[in-house]
């Protein structure tokens, strides 16, 4: 039987375990709205998600339906199974107090993504250097033909989701992004929930 949907409120994340086989879906409840993701092998938190190793074998940085997301050990730990966007981001890694520094001088500082996950993945015994970059789930960040990076809002619209299924037991970490930028401007929620 499917779990019920999950809010994660505005600028907030939580951490949660997937078993092997489980479906977890990712939805934007309002539209705009980036959602920061990450996996350590349940088992073996040194496994952990691996932006590299996944866009080394994609062969692209446009990840949807059919692409796998690997660890850092080469081994596939989910797979994106539906997709109702396309855009994602596996470059930029998690907004933090620095990143707000960088970015957002004249704004109050805040924790961001970074410090969300650290919050929610410590009860769970994973130190803030164990958190990798994180499969940014909706966010939108073209490549300029001068290699240039940009942020722009999501094109995601209210109810768009994103299912990747387990391959291995699980510890999740999941946000509802705090930067101003990477959600057009404004705060909201994510949803989630677990099928299978």
């Amino acid at each position: 039987m499917d779990a019920p949907v999950v809010e994660i409120p505005e600028r907030s994340g939580t951490a949660f375990h997937l078993r092997a086989g489980q479906t977890l879906v990712v939805i934007d409840p309002r539209g705009c709205q980036v959602a920061d993701l990450l996996a350590f092998n349940a088992a073996d938190p040194d496994e952990v998600l691996s932006s590299g190793r996944t866009l080394d074998y994609a062969e692209t940085i446009r990840l949807t339906t059919g692409h796998r997301l690997y660890s850092n050990r080469s081994r596939v730990m989910l797979e994106i199974v539906r997709d109702t966007v396309g855009v994602h981001d596996f470059l930029l890694t998690p907004c933090s107090v620095d990143t707000f520094d960088h970015f957002y001088p004249d704004l109050p500082r805040h924790r961001g993504c970074f410090g969300n996950l650290a919050a929610a993945l410590e009860p769970h015994g994973i130190r803030p250097d164990q958190i990798p970059v994180a499969f940014n789930c909706f966010m939108n960040v073209p490549v300029a033909p001068d290699g240039r990076l940009s942020v722009l809002p999501p094109v995601s619209r209210a109810g768009d989701h994103i299912a990747l299924t387990a391959q291995m037991d699980l510890l999740i970490g999941l946000t509802a992004c705090s930067a101003p930028a990477s959600n057009g401007g404004s705060f909201k929620p994510i949803h989630y929930r677990i099928e299978g």
